[in-house]
């Protein structure tokens, strides 16, 4: 059974709820039947990289609203991350464009790293306000996960796996998905945002009743035949 999930590593709430989605897998009895598949969603896709600025500035300038607004829906984001285990630092965090990450996620990917790479670098931007657009910065978080970093380096300063990030995302708005995390179960139950680990439970029981049936041995009704070594009677 297959899980995708688009996601941007610059969504606060993508990281909450990968938390989540992880604690509602534990919980699944099947869950070393299960596959994931992260795809590339990226938000603003026209965000100029500013390591000088950071994401409450950005915030700021790009809602239109004052310090104290944008303090408190950080404080809120923070709260719920804190719940799932986790430490945000939103204020500081880097103003930075997600493409280069994404294409370092789909090498990732052809590797079968694409849960480290995606925590590696939500960790990056979120916990420890590294600039997750900078090729140095994501040649160490590529080689922190068991890449190669001679093919981490060729990867980020040509355009491979462009093609990847974009097919990702026009297959996103082939089936409607309109923001993230979006989680797709068996290409049955879908799932957006970060929502309680019941609500991602509950749609891989229910896509699991569905996808079992496939997997139970076939009863064959026996009739003449020739088997597999020549033999026929």
């Amino acid at each position: 059974m297959k899980v995708k999930i688009w996601s941007d590593v610059r969504c606060p709430f993508c990281y909450i709820g990968k938390k989540k989605f992880e604690a509602a897998l534990a919980k699944f009895p099947q869950n070393n039947q299960v596959e994931i598949d992260w795809k590339s969603y990226q938000l603003d896709p026209n965000l100029k990289t500013d390591p000088n600025l950071s994401t409450l500035e950005y915030f700021v300038k790009a809602k239109g609203v004052s310090e104290a607004q944008a303090k408190e829906m950080f404080s809120s984001a923070t709260n719920m991350a804190a719940e799932v285990g986790l430490k945000f630092n939103l204020e500081t965090s880097v103003t930075a464009n997600s493409f280069m990450a994404h294409r370092l996620i789909q090498l990732a990917k052809s590797k079968a790293l694409g849960n480290e790479i995606e925590e590696a670098l939500f960790k990056a931007h979120f916990e420890e306000s590294k600039n997750i657009d900078d090729s140095e910065v994501l040649q160490e978080i590529g080689t922190s996960v068991g890449m190669k970093a001679d093919e981490v380096k060729n990867t980020l300063e040509s355009d491979a796996f462009s093609y990847e990030v974009k097919q990702d995302e026009m297959e996103a708005r082939n089936i409607g998905v309109r923001g993230v995390p979006f989680f797709v179960v068996d290409d049955k139950y879908a799932i957006s945002g970060a929502q309680p680990l019941e609500a991602f439970l509950q749609a891989m029981e229910k896509a699991w009743d569905e996808f079992k049936p496939k997997k139970d041995e076939l009863k064959v009704s026996e009739g003449d035949s020739c088997s597999i070594d020549g033999n026929c009677d």
